[in-house]
């Protein structure tokens, strides 16, 4: 595994963006655009991929000490900093509400044994009406059973 695999899985892992991580490598004083960290995140195949060095991945995970943690005078909750990397922004899940069905019957009370259950009745259903007719096709093949 590559120190660029291992910077890659860390910047998802913490769901960090590039002005993030410029951020995090600004703690250790050192200084890195974000360009060349696209250039880092590319795949080794395309043309401008650089290679992470052992220098940038060192100060990143000191810097990502300090982002998480804090420092001994001012210490920080690593939980509530991770929860505050997630974009703000973001459009909120979308949650379809479950149809409410309203009953004849009374739902269950804490005094009864059984929980209320709701039977399904075949008896009354409708019968499916068959539409189209049965229709024989000829496509020109004989048929081995005629």
């Amino acid at each position: 595994m590559t120190n660029n695999d291992i910077f890659k899985k860390l910047r998802v892992a913490l769901q960090l963006r590039d002005d993030q991580i410029v951020e995090i490598l600004e703690l250790v004083d050192f200084r890195v655009s974000k360009g060349e960290l696209g250039n880092i995140f590319r795949k080794e195949d395309h043309k401008d991929y650089m290679e992470c060095g052992d220098q940038l991945l060192r100060n990143f995970l000191n810097g990502l000490v300090i982002h998480l943690r804090g420092t001994k005078e001012n210490p920080k909750n690593p939980k509530d900093v991770i929860k505050s990397h997630k974009p703000k922004d973001a459009k909120p899940e979308f949650k379809a509400k479950k149809p409410e069905f309203k009953s004849d019957k009374k739902a269950p009370t804490s005094g009864d044994k059984k929980p209320f259950e709701k039977k399904k009745n075949f008896k009354n259903a409708p019968k499916k009406i068959q539409v189209v007719e049965k229709v024989k096709f000829k496509n020109g093949k004989p048929n081995q059973k005629d």
